[in-house]
């Protein structure tokens, strides 16, 4: 009997999944752990593997598509066996109606816009649709083949005929209005702009001649919009969500890092490979179990404390930031940590953090010393009360011992939920992390 393979589910909150590719193909033969295709979910990406042997006998749900978790996705069976008679799934992404006042499409081809900045020299270049009549778009046949054979969008033009019909008089007017007709374009150029649906009045020639040229067209192509991949419109609403509505305030502090990096390169050298990151992660765990608040999350209403500390590592990908979480934080050695970090960071970088691997956190550390920043704020992550930026450790001239000298030294802002954390309790938190990390003592005896 055939097998179904359906959507998995990961995470608690994951409704529903995207598959981006397939692996196997129908009529392959699959076994039990191949990797059959990836998904996306909101969080990341993931790869699903087959639970059965078998061939595969048919796929249901084609790449790009979107369907609900439990959905049958394929199914698996012996060759030539038959396959059951299964409704495809409605694709949860649905396209958005027209609103009533923009015009709908009618005999026209798919012809976009794509608004440049300055005009060319002798004509003015399009940068919005004129105004068109609501309701429903009507365009003639020779209207229509003229505005094709033109590549230019007839849905900015204002039809004269009747019920507002755009007619063929209505297309050469526009043409002349717009400068069509001095335009110097090369049949390649044009041919791709038709190919692609580029209206030639948006084109900005960029060559001295003021011809329009094939990469003028490619230019257009790369401004249009796009749409964001679904863990980008994540990071956007749930971040934007978060600075919308939680008062955050800031508090920076500069840690002398001299005498740890040094500390550093001796646990180095003997064999001991603790990062600069394990260290700032210990100060900011020990600091959390002394500033309860900041472990701490609010509506607004009421707060309510976390008894163990889940600390979120933010993780810079090509596709957008994730943040694993290592829980239990603060019931771990130092080494136990190290190992735990290094883990996370591994599979974030090769996408194969699980949903619940990067839910759940009750403060965050967004580390970008690496990237060579004198200081920087983050935006607090929903459901935590602060997270601390900390920026590139630099060689700086500052006063010690009424002597000046060159010492390490690094940034850090704390950025905290005011409805909890007032300014003092924030400075003395920030402060305690940063005393810490300059406790050298300390450090030694974790090590």
């Amino acid at each position: 009997m055939a097998q179904a393979v359906v959507m998995p589910k990961f995470g608690q909150t994951t409704e529903e999944s995207t598959i981006v590719k397939w692996h196997k193909k129908e009529g392959d033969v699959v076994k039990k752990g191949d990797i059959m295709f990836e998904i996306e979910t909101d969080k990341a990406v993931l790869e699903v593997e087959s639970f059965f042997d078998g061939v595969l006998l048919k796929r249901i749900i084609g790449e790009g598509e979107t369907v609900p978790v439990s959905a049958t996705v394929a199914f698996i069976g012996e060759k030539g066996e038959a396959v059951p008679d299964v409704v495809k799934p409605v694709p949860v992404a649905k396209k958005e109606a027209a609103k009533p006042d923009q015009p709908v499409r009618k005999e026209t081809g798919e012809l976009r816009a794509a608004a440049l900045a300055e005009p060319a020299p002798g004509r003015t270049v399009i940068e919005k649709a004129e105004p068109v009549v609501p309701g429903r778009f009507f365009i003639s046949p020779r209207a229509k083949a003229l505005a094709k054979k033109s590549v230019i969008d007839p849905l900015r033009i204002m039809g004269t005929g009747e019920n507002g019909r755009v007619v063929e008089r209505d297309v050469r007017a526009y043409l002349e209005k717009n400068g069509y007709f001095d335009l110097k374009i090369s049949p390649s150029a044009k041919k791709l702009a038709a190919l692609e649906g580029v209206d030639i009045l948006t084109v900005k020639a960029r060559s001295v001649s003021g011809r329009i040229m094939v990469q003028d067209i490619k230019t257009a192509i790369a401004e249009r919009p796009k749409t964001l991949s679904k863990m980008r419109q994540v990071i956007a609403k749930r971040l934007t969500e978060s600075f919308t509505t939680t008062p955050h305030f800031y508090i920076s502090v500069s840690v002398d890092m001299t005498d740890l990096l040094a500390y550093r390169q001796e646990l180095k050298d003997s064999g001991n490979v603790y990062s600069v990151t394990d260290f700032i992660f210990e100060a900011v765990i020990m600091a959390l179990g002394e500033f309860p608040l900041l472990n701490s999350v609010s509506d607004g209403k009421t707060v309510r404390w976390h008894s163990s500390v889940d600390l979120g590592m933010a993780v810079a990908l090509e596709e957008g930031l994730v943040v694993p979480v290592v829980r239990d934080a603060g019931d771990m050695s130092l080494l136990e940590l190290h190992d735990a970090v290094k883990t996370l960071a591994e599979k974030a970088r090769s996408s194969k953090l699980l949903p619940d691997e990067m839910s759940g956190s009750t403060f965050t550390v967004s580390n970008m010393g690496m990237m060579d920043v004198d200081n920087f704020s983050a935006i607090i992550n929903p459901g935590e009360s602060g997270i601390l930026a900390v920026a590139s450790t630099m060689a700086k001239a500052v006063v010690v011992n009424g002597k000046v000298a060159v010492r390490s030294i690094m940034k850090m802002t704390l950025s905290t939920d005011h409805r909890i954390v007032d300014g003092a309790t924030g400075a003395a938190f920030v402060n305690t992390v940063k005393s810490k990390l300059e406790d050298i003592e300390l450090w030694k005896s974790l090590t």
